[in-house]
């Protein structure tokens, strides 16, 4: 009985082995071919925001490089909860395509249960593509010139807490704040507004102290002198604003924030097929004319294999779930 069992699991074995050969052919022959047809590139925000401005750079690229159309679709809604569910749904075969933003690895902790896909196992990632700073802006009126002053100013209002803004609870120029709070031991009080434009157009009044900005969306009001800089979040300082210290040099140990896009197909979409979108796009992010397309945006160009994007897909739902939980951030 155990040589029949044996006997029976070899040819079982030999038999999986026939069917997943011709399969892994044939998913190397599409690689080759690939593509055939127009790629459909989902991007799940509104026309003329950041994500759309290099989305569509990337689809411009693609299509001059491969002879077929790679067409743009906005999907807005959700913060990015449309578009994503949209592609996670789709066939794997390449030629659905997504954008993906910071935003996406917070949204798996505060949309929890509801939310339609599960971003860590229902996407393919391809390559991250953007890494973009926040800048620590302040109403120019507070008597600080430094992220050290402004930690002393904050514990000195005790029971009236200085206010910081933001475009939306949840958001990344929420979460911002929240970890400046944490890792300073401040009190804040967050006021989230509809968008980043009033909450930098309070900011400037003085109806808040201070926001976690885009250096694009708050650029115009630092030339004016409407707005004061005191540091950029990422963990190395920006190359457009080369003099600002990184919070970190600034006095908060630890502290770390960057705004990114990247690119994601369903899940099990062919591997072949991954690495030739990969091979494309970070030959793309590499080209000067893309990187000044980036830089008008106030991101900067970056790239990664599937593998490492992968990884850091999963660190930051991990790292924003921790700090929801611990300051007890909901949307409710």
């Amino acid at each position: 009985m155990d040589m029949r069992r044996r006997q029976l699991n070899t040819f079982g074995l030999a038999l999986a082995g026939a069917a997943i050969a011709p399969r892994a052919w044939a998913q190397g022959e599409d690689a080759r071919k690939y593509p055939s047809k127009p790629i459909r590139l989902v991007i799940p925000f509104a026309v003329g925001g950041g994500t759309d401005i290099i989305g569509r750079e990337i689809a411009h690229q693609l299509t001059l490089a491969w002879g077929q159309s790679v067409v743009a679709e906005n999907r807005a809604g959700g913060n990015s909860t449309i578009g994503l569910e949209t592609v996670a749904k789709s066939a794997a075969d390449g030629y659905t395509l997504t954008m993906i933003t910071a935003s996406a690895t917070v949204n798996v902790t505060l949309m929890g249960h509801k939310q339609p896909y599960n971003l860590l196992t229902d996407f393919a990632p391809i390559t991250q593509i953007t890494s973009q700073p926040y800048v620590l802006v302040v109403n120019p009126n507070l008597p600080v010139h430094s992220v050290k002053d402004l930690i002393a100013l904050a514990k000195k209002r005790g029971a009236k807490p200085m206010t910081y803004g933001s475009s939306g609870i949840g958001g990344l120029s929420h979460l911002s704040g929240a970890l400046f709070s944490s890792l300073a031991d401040i009190p804040l009080t967050h006021v989230p507004y509809k968008g980043g434009s009033p909450a930098m157009t309070d900011v400037a009044s003085g109806q808040i102290d201070m926001l976690f900005s885009t250096r694009l969306q708050a650029d115009i009001l630092i030339k004016a002198g409407r707005l004061r800089p005191l540091a950029v979040t990422t963990s190395k300082r920006s190359s457009a604003s080369p003099d600002l210290p990184t919070m970190e040099e600034a006095g908060v140990p630890g502290y770390n924030v960057a705004g990114w896009y990247g690119m994601l197909a369903p899940a099990r979409t062919p591997a072949p097929i991954v690495a030739k979108l990969n091979k494309e796009i970070v030959r793309i992010v590499a080209l000067p004319e893309v990187a000044q397309r980036m830089a008008a945006d106030g991101s900067e160009p970056t790239s990664s294999t599937p593998e490492a994007f992968q990884a850091h897909i999963r660190s930051e739902v991990e790292r924003w779930a921790a700090l929801i939980k611990k300051m007890g951030i909901t949307t409710e």
